[in-house]
């Protein structure tokens, strides 16, 4: 699998019962869980604490902590390589501009202003639809441009309710 640190370095990374290869070289880490999301690893005889401060499954993202420096990394695996060579992986990083209503509804509670910066998956607000409450998700990153809607607001399917630049 391949690992992308910060946008601006890969590296391939295997796996193999108790030992890791790093752009195949064997590396050993040993590693403790100190409570939550919280480890201690030490290779080659130095000490790291690292930190999952953000995770995000499904977009196989995270953003840890080493020694109090921030990384954001991005995994990814055989799948994501297929995609890739078929082109596939394109679809998926297609621009969303506006987030319409997928349903009519309620606006509930609106969690996002304009000029804010939103990752994928992000909580943007709450629409309730047939007595039950949806939380709407942006489907991709970038900055809210325009918020249309707010709370109170009834919306019918399809209507713009977030814009983005």
């Amino acid at each position: 699998m391949k690992v992308i640190v910060n946008d601006k370095h890969a590296y391939e990374i295997e796996v193999e019962s108790a030992k890791i290869l790093l752009d195949d070289q064997g590396i050993v880490l040993d590693s403790i869980s100190v409570g939550g999301n919280k480890f201690s690893v030490i290779h080659a005889n130095r000490s790291f604490q690292v930190e999952i401060v953000e995770e995000r499954r499904e977009a196989k993202w995270s953003r840890i902590k080493v020694n109090g420096r921030l990384y954001d990394v991005q995994i990814e695996d055989k799948y994501d390589e297929l995609l890739k060579k078929l082109g596939l992986d394109l679809l998926q990083s297609t621009k969303v501009l506006e987030i319409k209503a997928p349903m009519p509804g309620l606006v509930l509670k609106v969690l996002v202003e304009p000029g804010q910066e939103i990752l994928k998956g992000d909580s943007l607000l709450v629409l309730e639809a047939m007595k039950m409450e949806n939380m709407i998700k942006s489907p991709t990153s970038g900055i809210v441009s325009k918020v249309f809607v707010k709370t109170g607001d009834k919306v019918e399917k399809n209507g713009i309710m977030i814009q983005f630049a």
